[in-house]
């Protein structure tokens, strides 16, 4: 590097400086006062400010090759791709694809072309479960961070998700986030200053949402909270004014929301796999938050549909599915079936017993609110015996929430809630508590109840275990066959007796003394926090102490705290419903944690137990869950339950508690309807709303931005950040240059040794995978790979700091030559020219002009690498289409070349840079950015952005990283070079 003469203007966006003994690039928002700076070749955690006032700050130029530092057309390619794998300012329309670990599908940036319509960003994300939504919203955070039209992030989530959350924003797109939770407030409020907030309106935060709606943080939050928000699970937050389900909460959460949006400068994002319940009230109030005229429009006009459009995106996996096509991991089909069991005969004694026992006690009840509170009570039993002996024990034992009602209407809002699954209760996660049996009891009565409800309370626990249990007895040998057929499955159960109950007997069945196959199996319920879940999760599916891999045969048991929001598709690839859940919601969030982007194994399986003669089971089935799968394959559409589900559910109850001696048909006073006729209006109601979601795909506004808009840019820039096949090529034969061992494997992909590469590299990848991965380290050709494992893309942390560190060697010559795989000189003998051809390596630099949604213009830097060739001699160089340059790069070398004469021909190419070579390159660069600027123009329009003020210029010379002469191969060898 050398340095020049000192300018008395101020340092502009792009140019480079020394600084400190070593050179770095101007960076945006530097003043003449302050620089903010990036060290050449250095990432964004080197950025430092330098005073100049204070320190020796003089411009430099980049120093170019050194004639000696010789190397082939090999070192030319690792240079290269080296390069452009260490990108972070793309110069590329999306600022941020070159700074984020994650590669998007195309149908994933239509929501990010939406939000760059909109001067302050307001979108319903509603996409399936498991196709990309936090992606999604990770890429408009990302593009607005980087574009600087957002100075800072908060996630509101539940607190189970937080830490997921955290992890993904700094994984995938490098925001470092702080979690503000009850745990972690104290030690937050410790660390900031007297008298000011936690919160930073240019800080990043994941928080607790029902955490930060209580008074005392509240008003602190809403004062001090950034101009971007993300809310997930966002349907929680609003309730239906005409159910008291949950109300307070929701109507807390929904305050806050409403709150935050009437900044109508803060950017809105709504998550949410769920928009529509069933009720329009809590959906027009939800898409309220986003515009008021959306709260009252008819989606029925045409200009209401179109106002929707503009804020509302919903993709089912149907309409994503050929987006795929190309390997990407992602399930084609869901195996789905029903399988059945049938009773102990103890088994089905002891329910009758129970059906007898709920329908004295209903019947028997003295007044309404005793009535409501026996209902539910004996619901809970029947519901619980259907779950596990050990779930009915222990609700036997346990006081009814219910007891302490004082109207029957509190008595069914919390039996719904402790005992239903409602379409608007607020979250699964914290409602697997096994719900109460017991309740007051006469004097009079006392003692003979009590003796019942212990007597079968010990018949239920006498059938524990596969003997007197068949439900289990299927659940062994089912899970055998999936284990056998290569399948890791999730059980899901309702209650946390059942899964700790189920997840003790398969690892006794599956471990026994002597076993061939030994099986982990692991429970997770909500008496967990989430720390203490991910890390349950972790210690079943990561390596051991030893870094031994997990082992491939296993379970996991668990309630209904993992069927949102968890992704467990690395590890597991199927799913069993050992309960049936009474909203068929549940059941689809239950199978998205498996079939969901991801997922390496092509078909997932979803089997659902129910018992043949239970008829709990078979209410539900036929009421609920079948009819829900035949629309669904119908129509491909999951569509929400409507709301005459939950009458219709107690309808059915009714009769099945109290027909006995009473004929089916009659009326008993619970309720007012016929069960028959309650049904069928809910079929009915069903199917008038499949044909309404089927009729509603115009509605959405991915039918008013077409992929193919984009889908020229992302390739362009996709392969300006150095494409797939690149990537792999590169990864491997550095890493074989550095003593890593590269293996082939079978499943694809390789794998690579860790303990003889450098120290520097090793660190980085230990950084990267963690001081516990497996070694050797396994690299996939695939977009994502499993924790502690590698996937062969530019963003991947491991192949990153492997490109970083080529690029670092090759640019110090210091390092010993066998740490530097890739040279910045060479000169070639290959029979793929026939006349001498030199190939240079150059990195252009450019000031990006982009309007702003405030009508300014903000200046941002971006880097680009290009190679370009030309025949003959370096003073009259004849040059190469693009293509013809790039073919040189895989050229093959056919004999050797003496090095004297090697760097004697450098030499005059380098100094022919410093005259007529120069001013082409300036030409290139000046043309580059003309293309810049049109693709900027194109995806602007596409987005209906703001144009004015769009401009981009290159910033002083190109950089020259490497200089390659290819001469034809000799016919005839008189001397190393005749």
């Amino acid at each position: 590097m050398t340095t020049a003469a000192q300018s008395a203007s101020p340092y502009a966006v792009g140019s480079l400086v020394h600084a400190r003994g070593r050179e770095w690039v101007v960076l945006p928002h530097s003043t003449p006062e302050l620089l903010v700076l990036r060290p050449l070749g250095g990432a964004d955690v080197d950025v430092a400010g330098v005073l100049p006032g204070l320190e020796t700050v003089v411009p430099a130029t980049f120093a170019p090759p050194t004639p000696s530092d010789l190397g082939d057309q090999h070192t030319a390619g690792l240079l290269r791709t080296a390069l452009r794998i260490g990108f972070r300012a793309g110069a590329g329309p999306f600022r941020s694809l070159a700074s984020i670990a994650v590669d998007p599908r195309p149908y994933q940036l239509v929501p990010l072309m939406m939000a760059l319509r909109q001067d302050t960003v307001r979108l319903l994300i509603a996409d399936d479960v498991g196709i990309g939504k936090t992606v999604e919203s990770g890429l408009i955070a990302a593009e607005l961070l980087a574009q600087g039209d957002a100075r800072g992030l908060v996630v509101l989530c539940s607190p189970s998700l937080a830490e997921q959350w955290r992890a993904e924003l700094h994984g995938k797109f490098g925001i470092d986030a702080r979690l503000v939770l009850p745990a972690t407030i104290g030690r937050l409020e410790r660390e900031t200053p007297y008298g000011q907030s936690v919160f930073r309106p240019d800080g990043a935060y994941v928080v607790s949402t029902d955490f930060i709606k209580s008074p005392r943080h509240r008003e602190d939050f809403l004062r001090n909270c950034p101009d971007l928000v993300i809310v997930d699970e966002a349907h929680t937050c609003v309730a239906d004014s005409t159910v008291r389900t949950s109300a307070r909460t929701a109507q807390q959460r929904y305050g806050l929301l409403r709150a935050l949006a009437d900044d109508t400068a803060r950017h809105l994002l709504l998550v949410t796999a769920t928009p529509h319940s069933g009720k329009e009230e809590p959906f027009r109030r939800l898409l309220g938050l986003l515009d008021p005229r959306l709260a009252t429009v008819s989606f029925d006009t045409r200009g209401g549909r179109e106002l929707l459009a503009q804020f509302f995106v919903q993709r089912r996996r149907a309409d994503i599915r050929e987006d795929f096509q190309d390997g990407a991991h992602f399930p084609s089909t869901r195996d789905s079936a029903e399988v059945s069991y049938t009773l102990h005969r103890d088994y089905r004694r002891l329910l009758g017993e129970v059906l007898a026992y709920a329908r004295e006690t209903v019947r028997s009840a003295d007044g309404a609110l005793q009535q409501r509170q026996r209902w539910w009570s004996t619901l809970a039993l029947l519901r619980t015996l259907s779950s596990s002996p050990a779930a009915a024990v222990r609700s036997l034992h346990t006081r009814a929430g219910v007891r302490e009602a004082d109207t029957p209407d509190e008595a069914d809002l919390t039996g719904r809630q402790t005992v239903s699954d409602p379409a608007d209760s607020d979250t699964a996660q914290t409602a697997d508590e096994v719900p109460g049996a017991l309740l007051p009891t006469t004097d009079a009565i006392d003692e003979e109840e009590r003796a019942r409800l212990v007597a079968m309370a010990e018949s239920a626990r006498k059938l524990t275990g596969p003997t007197g249990d068949a439900k289990l007895k299927k659940l062994v040998a089912t899970v055998t066959d999936l284990l056998d057929g290569g399948y890791r499955p999730i059980v899901f159960c309702r209650y946390i007796a059942t899964s700790d109950y189920v997840a003790a007997h398969l690892s006794k069945v599956f471990n026994k003394k002597g076993a061939e196959h030994p099986v982990a199996v692991a429970s997770i319920t909500g008496e967990l926090s989430p720390d203490m879940r991910l890390g349950r999760i972790a210690e079943l599916t990561g390596p051991d102490d030893n870094g031994d891999p997990a082992p491939e045969r296993r379970v996991l048991v668990a309630t209904d705290c993992l069927s949102e929001g968890v992704n467990l598709q690395e590890s597991f690839d199927a799913v069993v419903h050992y309960d049936l859940a009474w909203n068929p919601t549940r059941h689809e969030q239950r199978e998205g944690r498996v079939d969901r982007f991801g997922q390496r194994t092509d078909t997932v399986k979803a089997l659902t137990l129910y018992g043949a003669d239970n008829p709990v089971d078979d209410i539900v089935l036929k009421v609920l869950l079948r009819k829900h799968e035949r629309i669904r394959r119908a129509t491909g559409i999951s569509v929400p339950v409507p709301q005459q589900a939950e009458s219709a559910m107690q309808a059915v109850f009714e009769e099945l508690i109290l027909r006995g001696e009473t004929p089916a048909f009659e009326q008993e006073g619970l309720f007012e309807r016929e069960q028959a006729q309650v049904v069928e209006q809910l079929e009915i109601a069903w199917e008038s709303s499949a044909e309404n979601e089927k009729a509603s795909r115009s509605r959405y506004a991915q039918n008013t931005i077409k992929k193919e808009e984009v889908a020229a840019e992302v390739a362009e820039i996709r392969a300006a950040l150095s494409t797939g096949e690149e990537v792999t090529a590169f990864t491997r034969r550095a890493l074989g240059a550095l003593r890593g061992m590269p293996a082939d494997r079978k499943q694809g992909g390789f794998t690579a040794h860790t303990d003889a590469l450098p120290q520097g590299l090793r660190d980085a990848v230990t950084t990267a995978l963690g001081p516990r991965h497996p070694r050797p380290v396994v690299f996939h050709e695939t977009p994502s790979a499993p924790r502690g494992e590698a996937a062969l893309t530019r963003t991947d942390p491991v192949v990153a700091a492997v490109a970083r560190f080529v690029l670092d060697a090759a640019l110090d010559e210091k390092f010993p030559a066998s740490e530097r795989p890739a040279r910045r000189c060479g000169v070639v003998r290959t029979t793929a020219v026939t006349r001498p051809t030199t190939m240079l390596l150059v990195r252009h630099r450019f000031q990006l002009h982009l309007p702003t949604r405030d009508g300014t213009v903000r200046t941002q830097l971006a880097e680009d690498a290009r190679v370009v060739a030309f025949h003959g001699r370096p003073v009259a160089p004849q040059w190469l289409a693009e293509e013809d340059a790039l073919a040189l790069l895989t050229a093959r070398a056919t004999g050797n070349t003496d090095p004297g004469f090697a760097a004697d021909h450098i030499t005059g190419i380098l100094a022919a840079l410093r005259t007529g070579l120069m001013d082409e390159l300036r030409t290139r660069s000046t043309a580059a950015a003309k293309d810049l600027e049109a693709s900027h123009h194109r995806v602007r329009t596409a987005a209906k952005a703001r144009l004015a003020g769009l401009k981009v210029t290159p910033q002083g010379d190109p950089d020259v990283l490497g200089v390659f002469l290819y001469r034809p191969a000799a016919t005839i060898q008189l001397g190393a070079d005749a």
